[in-house]
Order: C-alpha cells, then sequence, then structure tokens
C-alpha cells in the first residue's frame, strides 16, 4: 500500500460526539453555514454528494486550502461522496480580491496548474469504495457554453443588487481600483458549478472559506432559483493567529503544500513555532487526534508549555499527512542533527539544503576561511571577532569544534557544497559553496 493510502487508512472521525455535526463544531470548523438543523440532519442521514472548488490561481494549494481538503476528508469519512472541483475556467477569471484586479494567467498556465492541483487534491481522498471521490474540472462544462446561452441560461437568474452587495465587490467599488465585469461575474461562474453538479451528480452541499460565502450562496440561490429546491453550504473560519492576524497567499506568508515550494522542513519548523495560545485550535482543524488525546495536549500546554509536547505533536501530524511520515522523519532528523543532536552526516543532500534555507547563510569560494564565512553569515561583526570566537572554543562546522582561525571551509562540505556554521550552542547559520 502507498503512503498515502496507509494515512487514509489511519484516518477517522471521533465516535466520542454525538454526531458528525457536533464534531465539526468541537473543532471549529463552522463558522457559517445554511440551515443548521437541516445541515444536521442531512450529514446524518443516508450518503449525500458533497463539493469544494479549488481554483488554479497559484502553481500549489496552500494551507488555507487544507482546511478544505480536510473537512471534504471528514464527511467522506462520514459515508458521504466528495467531488472535488479544480476550477479550469474560475481559475482562468480569478476571485475578485478586496484590493485589486488580478492578473490575468494564460490558458497554457492555466491548464498546467489544474493537473498540478488535481495531483495534490488526489493525496488526500479516498478513490475507492462506494463513496469513492471524484475529481471534476468546471471548463468541461463552461467551454462549450456561448455568451448568449450562459446569458439567457444562467444570467437571467442574477441580480445586479444582490451581487453589488457581496463583500468582495463593495469593496472594488468603494476603492481606485473599481472592479472589471470579467471579476464582477465570477461569482455567476462559480454558482453555475453548483448548479452543473447537482444536475450531473445530485449534489446538495458545498463548502468553503467563509470569505467565499457570496460565491457560495450564489450557488445555492441560483439552484433553488433554477431547479426549485434546497441545497446547502458550509463557511469554515479564516485561519488566523491568537493576535488576529492570518496567514495564507494573499498575505504573502502562505505555507505551501508544493515542497518544492515549501520543503517538509520548513512546514515542521512552521508547526512547531505555533503560539500556545493558537496550538489547541490547529490540533483540532489540522489534525485527526481524538477529543481525548487534544485535551491532553491542552493540559500539557497548561502544565509544562516548556515541553512543546503539542507543538511537537501538530508538527508531525500535520508535516506527515502532506509530505509522509518518512519526509516528517527526516525533517526532525535534521533539526536535530543541526544542534548536535545527529549526525548530519547521515542527513540526505535535498535535506540538508532544506534545512539551510531557513538559516541565514554564506556563499563560499574555495579556499574560504571559517572566519571570514561567519563574518558574512553575520554571526560574527569582524574578522577580529570571529578569530577570537574561534581561538575561544566557541565555533563549530559540522558540530565540530575548530580551533584555527585560518582553517578553510573545503574540507568540511557535505555532499560537496553544504556545511553548517554554529556559534555557541544555539546561533547557526548555512554555507553554500559555489
Amino acid at each position: 500500500m502507498s503512503t498515502t493510502g496507509q494515512l487514509l487508512e489511519q484516518q477517522s472521525n471521533d465516535d466520542s460526539f454525538p454526531s458528525l455535526w457536533d464534531e465539526l463544531r468541537w473543532r471549529g470548523l463552522i463558522h457559517v453555514s445554511t440551515d443548521e438543523s437541516a445541515l444536521r440532519e442531512l450529514l446524518a442521514g443516508p450518503p449525500i454528494v458533497y463539493y469544494c472548488g479549488f481554483d488554479p490561481t497559484a502553481p500549489s494549494l496552500h494551507l488555507g486550502n487544507l482546511v478544505q481538503l480536510l473537512l471534504l476528508r471528514r464527511l467522506q469519512l462520514a459515508g458521504h461522496r466528495p467531488l472535488a472541483l479544480v476550477g479550469g475556467s474560475t481559475g482562468l477569471i480569478g476571485d475578485p480580491k478586496p484590493t485589486a484586479e488580478r492578473t490575468l494567467n494564460t490558458p497554457e498556465v492555466v491548464a498546467e496548474w489544474v493537473g498540478y492541483l488535481q495531483g495534490q487534491v488526489s493525496k488526500f481522498l479516498s478513490f475507492e469504495g462506494e463513496n469513492a471521490a471524484q475529481l471534476v474540472n468546471n471548463l468541461d462544462w463552461t467551454a462549450p457554453l456561448s455568451a448568449i446561452d450562459f446569458l439567457r441560461d444562467v444570467g437571467k437568474y442574477f441580480r445586479v443588487g444582490t451581487m453589488l452587495k457581496k463583500d468582495a465587490v463593495s469593496a472594488r467599488l468603494n476603492s481606485d481600483a473599481g472592479i472589471s465585469f470579467t471579476e464582477f461575474s465570477y461569482q455567476i461562474l462559480q454558482g453555475m458549478d453548483f448548479l452543473q453538479l447537482y444536475r450531473n451528480y445530485g449534489c446538495v452541499l458545498q463548502t468553503g472559506g467563509s470569505d467565499q460565502w457570496g460565491n457560495l450562496t450564489s450557488g445555492t440561490d441560483l439552484v433553488h432559483k433554477a431547479e426549485g429546491v434546497s441545497v446547502h453550504a458550509i463557511g469554515t473560519p479564516l485561519i488566523t493567529n491568537s493576535d488576529g492576524t492570518k496567514f495564507g497567499k494573499s498575505e504573502g506568508n502562505a505555507v505551501w503544500l508544493d515542497a518544492s515550494l515549501t520543503s517538509p522542513y520548513a512546514m515542521y519548523q512552521f508547526w512547531l513555532n505555533t503560539d500556545d495560545a493558537d496550538v489547541v485550535a490547529r490540533l483540532k482543524v489540522f489534525t485527526f487526534l481524538s477529543r481525548a488525546r487534544i485535551e491532553e495536549l491542552e493540559r500539557a500546554v497548561a502544565e509544562e508549555p516548556f515541553r512543546r509536547e503539542a507543538q511537537r505533536t501538530l508538527a508531525f501530524e500535520v508535516t506527515s499527512l502532506v509530505h509522509g511520515t518518512a519526509a516528517t522523519e527526516a525533517a526532525i532528523a535534521a533539526a536535530q542533527a543541526l544542534f548536535g543532536q545527529g549526525e548530519l552526516e547521515s542527513l540526505d543532500a535535498a535535506t540538508l539544503e532544506s534545512a539551510l534555507a531557513e538559516l541565514p547563510h554564506a556563499a563560499a569560494s574555495p579556499g574560504a576561511t571559517i572566519a571570514q564565512l561567519l563574518v558574512d553569515a553575520s554571526l560574527v561583526k569582524s574578522l577580529g571577532e570571529a578569530r577570537r570566537a574561534i581561538e575561544q572554543g566557541g565555533v563549530y562546522v559540522n558540530n565540530v569544534s575548530v580551533t584555527d582561525a585560518a582553517e578553510t571551509i573545503d574540507s568540511h562540505l557535505l555532499a560537496g557544497r553544504l556545511a553548517v556554521l554554529r556559534r555557541g550552542k544555539k546561533t547557526l547559520a548555512g554555507v553554500v559553496a559555489g
């Protein structure tokens, strides 16, 4: 069985809750929804078809998207059938941002990113069994549609006054940038997705971030007007830190699910550095740990915060979900080795390089002295300070003490081009030979 398959096999919802809805509430996954009592009953009944959409406006999904992927998986574990929509057509336009018009990507780029995102989504859902997941692309039903058909068959159900009240549209209308008809039409396209999936698959629920609520209700309203039936939507909360700041692509601090954009080491460190005030909420949203286990970790945060057991558990669980346990264990080994608790030589070059990328670093030419590299990496302010630190036994290269201020880096390079400088116990920098 593949690593992905093994992880999926280990996942389960917590049967200590009276219902799935109660567990979703406890985990903080529901910020806003359509009729709550109807949804509670719907999710407790026979299997339904539900969906979430992901637009290819970047070559990778990020942690904000991971919230949706894990919600899709939780509903699937309860017996419901997920449709994972990657928006080949909506990605050509992009959801309106509150501040400025998006730069439109070419159809070729969007098509390439559709493939990337479909591959990422596939890691988090099961495509086997009676409620097997299915990937869908809204370009399949949008591309054949003429402008006249779009306006007559879909546009007629939308009222401009209602569209103008959507948060992102309203914000843009009140800004200097304004909003183009292209982006103004996005909510119609997303609403059409729900209608199409209802007609083709009997889909009755859409999930998404609460910042997408206007687009989600465009879909529920359209299905009701066009088909005369009530369908549902769930909006998850935006993930914010205890100080109110959010993280994500739009904030410029995205943690990507693609290992080439955010390495397993960097992802592990991101979660390891979670504030005590945020870690329990993160465990609820981003892991499949039981309520009992999370409550144990909550007590550990209160009683022994210095051990950071909750953060280490969170980092291991989420990094394993995204990159697998082998990559996570390699990231842990790298972190330990950097501080002398493991062998740097045992790390593969890719893991070591990703770890060094998170540190201050210096470029080394052949014959570069360790003293000069200490200065270049900003571990000391001058060559004189570097020489004194070395002579006093406070400098290490690859966790081995250096005593000669004139020694070069050449014989210390790992994988032929990497090294770790350390001053004292905890001040680190990387060296990359050109």
